[in-house]
């Protein structure tokens, strides 16, 4: 079987010879126009006038257009239809476009695009959440409130009550290749538009929207990303419909990409936030309840930010049982840029705020913080058995029999229930069971935790407990660098909040020769969606991958795709091939059964044969007789997540199939007297269930890891006092490189299948390892509380001056 192993990213080669084409890389006709947005210099305003002969008479300018000349503008909002292509008039944020400029070449075309004069009413904008409260300039009516229990309670019964906030910086997706679009004009107004979107279905819908035309008028192609991180998600919208516009009004292709400073300034980011608490523990520790109140700062439009919202408020408790909780979230409407989705969609700032009580809880009881995080995690799942892959055993599991056996080494696993046999890989030991009132704030049961046995191996594997004495001594003897460390989990649910995403379809062809061409909904971004899809398709047809054609993302193909996000690429796209492979794999079973005396469901397709009981055949042979009796081998396929219902106005329900865990421990060092710091090791236990490609999967949790920590660290957006984005460069924004990655730095799979029925009991691994960032945040708070008696209460990013600013109160 293809699935399990290690294999390459399908573009490996290309990414690092450069061979891999991008948007920017596809040929264009010679008579293509570039483009580029005139921009707004202030954060809030009226435009008065607006002179574009200058910028008309420059070199190279084909055509500019203002929102006085679309009639409608065209809307780019993936939610609320609040953000017209151009300014109306109104001006809601410093980097808002004004006009759009097409030129002969990209550089004439910027360079035009600060040319024209125009006349503004500047206005005095809403930038900080304090400033949004005291303006309840919001989204929706009021906060958003989840309950479970009596908080006012518990707050009241507690021994220990720890309370304060913590400010939560933003962060710039920072994707390689920055936003960019081709539109080709085609017979009969019908566009060919190219984009760099992690969501080709909403650009399709944007794009005919904005034509006026049926959705069947446009067909949107993404063959990769060179990044996306959710910044791709709704982002890709404004350049696509420019370029369409544009195109459909001269009749000339249209291409546009951002250069990387407009991107900074035009573009949303992760949503700021500030969150506030008050905990209750009893004498032993045990937490009895929380209240938080979370302030999202969303920016000028509403764009994902209520499900972003959301989900910061869904994962309030990250691995944490709590009897009470009350749960506040406002949604705070700014001039700045409209925040978008960013990897962990508001999960991780959700999980910051509980993380932060039980390192302040922990310092206030005098307790070692991970003794107080096991002492609060939700209830284990209930183990019947486990077992090595490659022996037999056998598990109940959910109703079904799992019989995990080597099979002549291939690793197969057959299920049996009342629906007859199924093979879906994966040689794991599941865990099983359920705890009684295991319930999260909005009352889904936690039927699949695992963080116990995870946190044991993990501390046991970094030998935790003796270097908490280590940085215990060096700290005691050095006077200038400080040691800390700390070991925090995640707990992360996958699923779309917005049930209806959770759908998936997909392509199959297979031709004469037994070479297999699949298409599927999900985009590549870098994350190797497409070579683990091309293993699940391989292994169904039980041939090598190489046999398998991975080919462009294409609303032709496939319609009505969800995004690419909310780590559920693999999930939904993975099924959706299978299910298609299946039924062309049936089909030719029907065809050959008499051939191969056997019944159809007594035939197997592996090791590049078609096997009964009692014959075989080369696959391409089956191919070649199933093609001349006349047997189509093309077929759709389709999937949607089961058992998840949501009620998002109540707070209550499913909105996830399961969880994804994963624990990390750092150790850092900082400078007493710079604030300068270090990541000196990182020991990472991650759970992708049955892994569909470890290496893959690995990279994954490692690049997930570095990005969080950056975002609590170097990662800092300064705006100046009248709304202008100051840190728009690399110059000024400092993401992390391979030089901040700790010179320690072990990373493993947690060895257990998913025990949801999953794509071979795997598990989503794009967004969960971002939160492992958070113990290097924990462990430099645990190191600046070295310093002294009192708390430090570090802010985020923890920068050199956020660090010295909590060694100052550490000290006081």
């Amino acid at each position: 079987m293809s699935v399990h192993k290690p294999l390459p990213h399908d573009a490996a080669r290309l990414h690092v010879t450069g061979a891999a084409r991008y948007i920017d890389d596809i040929p264009t006709p010679s008579d293509c126009l570039h483009l580029a947005f005139g921009l707004s210099p202030i954060a809030k305003g009226r435009v008065t006038g607006m002179d574009l002969a200058p910028t008309m008479a420059a070199a190279g300018v084909h055509a500019v257009v203002s929102g006085a000349d679309l009639d409608p503008i065209p809307d780019c909002s993936p939610s609320n239809h609040d953000e017209p292509l151009l300014s109306d008039g109104t001006i809601h944020y410093a980097g808002q476009p004004l006009y759009l400029v097409a030129a002969q070449t990209h550089l004439q075309a910027r360079r035009a695009a600060v040319l024209a004069h125009v006349s503004l009413d500047e206005e005095t904008p809403i930038l900080s959440i304090e400033e949004a409260e005291a303006a309840d300039s919001r989204f929706e009516d009021g906060p958003r409130i989840y309950r479970k229990g009596d908080i006012d309670a518990a707050l009241s019964d507690a021994q220990h009550v720890v309370e304060g906030s913590i400010d939560i910086g933003g962060q710039e997706h920072f994707y390689l290749e920055g936003q960019s679009a081709l539109a080709l004009p085609q017979e009969g107004g019908d566009m060919v538009v190219y984009s760099s979107s992690q969501h080709p279905t909403e650009i399709q819908h944007k794009v005919a929207d904005a034509l006026g035309l049926p959705m069947h008028a446009v067909r949107v192609e993404v063959r990769r990303m060179g990044g996306g991180f959710g910044g791709k998600e709704s982002q890709g919208n404004h350049l696509a419909i420019a370029c369409a516009v544009m195109a459909a009004r001269t009749g000339r292709p249209c291409k546009m990409r951002y250069d990387r400073d407009d991107d900074f300034i035009i573009t949303g980011k992760r949503h700021d936030a500030r969150v506030s608490y008050r905990a209750g523990f009893d004498a032993e520790g045990h937490l009895l309840g929380v209240d938080f109140t979370q302030h999202i700062r969303c920016g000028w439009a509403m764009d994902l930010s209520l499900p972003v919202a959301d989900r910061a408020m869904l994962h309030a408790d990250n691995a944490y049982l709590l009897p009470a909780a009350r749960i506040t979230s406002h949604r705070w409407k700014t001039n700045t840029q409209s925040a978008t989705a960013y990897r962990g969609f508001g999960g991780p700032q959700g999980m910051v705020g509980i993380e932060r009580v039980m390192d302040h809880a922990a310092h206030q009881l005098g307790v070692d913080p991970l003794e107080l995080r096991r002492k609060n995690y939700y209830r284990a799942a209930e183990v019947e058995s486990g077992g090595p892959s490659g022996g037999r055993t056998s598990e109940k599991v959910k109703g079904h029999r799992l019989e995990t056996a080597d099979l002549e080494g291939r690793g197969a696993v057959r299920v049996t229930s009342e629906g007859g046999a199924k093979r879906y890989g994966g040689a794991h030991s599941p865990e099983t069971g359920t705890a009684a009132g295991n319930t999260t704030p909005y009352g889904m049961e936690v039927e699949d935790f695992i963080l116990h046995d995870m946190t044991e191996r993990l501390a046991a594997e970094c030998d935790y407990a003796r270097r908490v004495e280590t940085v215990a001594a060096w700290n005691e003897k050095e006077p200038i660098l400080k040691r800390g460390i700390a070991l925090t989990p995640v707990k992360f649910g996958i699923s779309f909040t917005l049930t209806h995403l959770n759908q998936a379809g997909a392509l199959v062809h297979v031709y004469q020769d037994g070479s297999i061409h699949m298409n599927h909904g999900g985009t590549e971004m870098g994350q190797g969606l497409f070579q683990k899809v091309a293993q699940v398709a391989a292994s169904r047809f039980g041939v090598p991958v190489t046999q398998v054609k991975i080919t462009a993302t294409d609303t032709g193909k496939v319609p009505n795709t969800s995004a690419t996000a909310a780590s559920s690429g693999t999930d939904l796209n993975g099924m959706a091939v299978k299910d298609a492979c299946d039924k062309i794999c049936a089909r030719i079973a029907r065809t050959l059964a008499e051939e191969l005396q056997a019944e159809p469901e007594e035939i197997t397709f592996e090791d590049g044969m078609v096997r009964s009981p009692s014959a075989e055949m080369p696959f391409t042979d089956a191919v070649t007789r199933a093609y001349m009796a006349r047997v189509s081998l093309s077929a759709t396929g389709f999937y949607k997540t089961p058992k998840i219902a949501w009620d998002r106005i109540a707070g209550e329900g499913r909105p996830f199939l399961y969880f994804a865990y994963g624990a990390a421990c750092s150790e850092v060092v900082i400078d007493t007297l710079t604030g300068e710091n270090r990541i000196l090791r990182t020991d990472i236990l991650h759970d992708a269930g049955a892994s569909l490609n470890p290496a893959i999967d690995i990279g994954q949790v490692e690049g997930g890891f570095v990005q969080g920590a950056g975002w609590l660290t170097t990662e800092e957006l300064v705006w100046d006092p009248k709304g202008v984005l100051k840190t728009h460069a690399p110059s000024t924004y400092k993401i992390p490189c391979a030089s901040d990655a700790p010179d320690i730095f072990n990373v493993s799979l947690y060895d257990a299948v998913n025990r949801e029925e999953t794509i071979y009991r795997s598990k989503a691994v794009g967004e969960p390892p971002f939160m492992l960032g958070i113990s290097v945040f924990s462990a430099l708070s645990n190191a600046c509380a070295a310093t002294g008696p009192g708390f430090p209460d570090l802010q985020a990013p923890a920068t050199a001056e956020a660090v010295l600013a909590a060694v100052t109160r550490a000290r006081q």
